[in-house]
């Protein structure tokens, strides 16, 4: 027989140590190594089994390719996101923080999947079914062929199931069911494995599409062992502040289709509503040229989308000028206003710095960096820029202004919305962007050409 020593495992990874840690040695999570009994050696030697003629390995161009059909769910943003559609026997799970609008997301899909003619099963382990029903009436979600159900047992849910037979199953949230089959409470590790590898068996037998809800942690990853987004075939995350209406699907796992997709949805006072062009949500609505604006053209997944940074220059008062920063990086701009004094002949160390987006957005690439740098300037300046004036490029230590990546996209979406002069890699260097775009604001200038690749 083989022997068994008390050792110390990771939930989330697997790693193993004979000594208990804080933190996982592998994948450096703090608070998941726990203590377990583990069989060391080989209990019987492992016999091979005759495979029959049906299963037996066959060379790859023999094996026929089926086409996955994606079945739309009715709202085109999320349908963007997912590569067409729900395919049949997939299990999604989707992800966000606390009050982001999940459940209001999902419930709009189970209504327009209802109205479509399918039946589905929302199980709810969080609210009563009075509460969704509630909200499904505030958002126009009501549909006959939508069912409700509050379950947080396992078993119970497989017989809503059986009962029910829906072409679509909505789970909210797996963290919050559990089974009588396996030990710890709701939202333990082992549960968390335990009732998604249930559902996910269920989904390939049945062909039944699953939505699953997941709860996520402090630092805005999936809770649970890591092993929940091996299972499931799509991991989608939900963002956006609450402070703000917009929001953002992304794919960070697709086995269906591309991650490069973003979904738009704007939060109503109806529900959730798709937003298919949200060019104008970025932009100031203010019709006089104020100094320290510059439009950038922005790339979210393959989507281009103009968003404006804006920024403000303060004489400071105080030993240490401040730098705070809205919606883009802290550190980024920091870099930037080192370059624009260091490059760009900009004394800007004696004063406070604000630089901000519109619309709540958060950009964080780097072909954001030049037109950071220029509201900089121009609000250092005190000098508007013309309207019809985007820049898009990143900046080096040594003042270059290099070209962004998709750069034939992002000028095909400036010249869709009337942005005539685009500054950007051609400038060569931010001086000479500086200078190009102030030439802007006292007279019309030819509009800076984009290197073909």
């Amino acid at each position: 027989m083989a022997k068994t020593q008390s050792n110390f495992t990771c939930t989330e990874c697997g790693w193993a140590t004979l000594k208990w840690a804080g933190r996982c040695g592998e994948c450096q999570a703090w608070g998941t190594v726990v203590e377990a009994g583990q069989s060391t050696g080989s209990l019987r030697a492992v016999k091979p089994v005759r495979v029959s003629e049906a299963r037996i390995a066959r060379s790859i161009i023999d094996i026929e390719s089926d086409s996955v059909a994606h079945w739309p769910s009715g709202i085109n943003e999320f349908d963007r996101v997912l590569g067409g559609g729900i395919v049949p026997g997939a299990t999604i799970l989707l992800s966000g923080e606390p009050g982001v609008g999940k459940s209001t997301l999902l419930l709009e899909v189970a209504s327009r999947a209802a109205a479509g003619g399918a039946k589905v099963l929302y199980v709810t382990a969080e609210e009563s079914v009075n509460q969704v029903r509630l909200r499904a009436q505030r958002t126009n979600a009501l549909q006959p062929s939508l069912f409700l159900a509050a379950e947080t047992d396992l078993a119970t849910i497989l017989g809503q199931i059986d009962q029910v037979k829906p072409h679509l199953l909505i789970v909210d949230s797996v963290q919050t069911v559990s089974s009588s089959l396996s030990d710890g409470l709701a939202g333990g590790p082992s549960q968390v494995r335990e009732v998604a590898a249930t559902l996910i068996r269920v989904s390939k037998d049945r062909n039944l599409p699953i939505l699953l809800v997941g709860h996520v942690t402090k630092d805005g990853t999936i809770a649970g062992p890591r092993l929940l987004e091996h299972l499931v075939d799509v991991v989608l995350q939900f963002e956006g502040d609450r402070q703000t209406s917009l929001r953002f699907v992304r794919s960070h796992k697709n086995r269906f289709g591309s991650t490069d997709e973003v979904g738009c949805f704007e939060m109503t006072g109806d529900g959730i509503a798709e937003v298919a062009d949200p060019s104008g949500l970025f932009l100031s609505r203010g019709k006089v040229a104020v100094s320290g604006t510059c439009v950038t053209i922005a790339v979210e997944g393959r989507r281009a989308l103009p968003v404006e940074v804006q920024a403000l220059i303060v004489k400071s008062s105080a030993p240490q000028p401040r730098r705070v920063v809205n919606g883009v990086d802290a550190s980024r701009v920091a870099m930037l206003l080192a370059v624009l004094e260091r490059r760009a002949g900009l004394a800007l160390s004696g004063y406070d710095v604000y630089v901000s987006t519109v619309g709540g957005i958060r950009v964080t690439e780097p072909g954001a960096d030049l037109a950071i740098a220029l509201a900089i300037a121009s609000a250092y300046k005190d000098r508007p820029f013309a309207g019809s004036l985007a820049a898009v490029g990143e900046i080096s230590l040594a003042g270059e202004v290099r070209q962004a990546s998709s750069s034939k996209q992002r000028s095909a979406e400036a010249a869709r919305l009337g942005f005539s002069t685009v500054v950007d890699a051609s400038a060569g260097h931010l001086g000479e962007a500086v200078r190009l775009a102030f030439a802007t604001a006292s007279a019309a200038v030819e509009r800076v050409a984009i290197p073909e690749f």
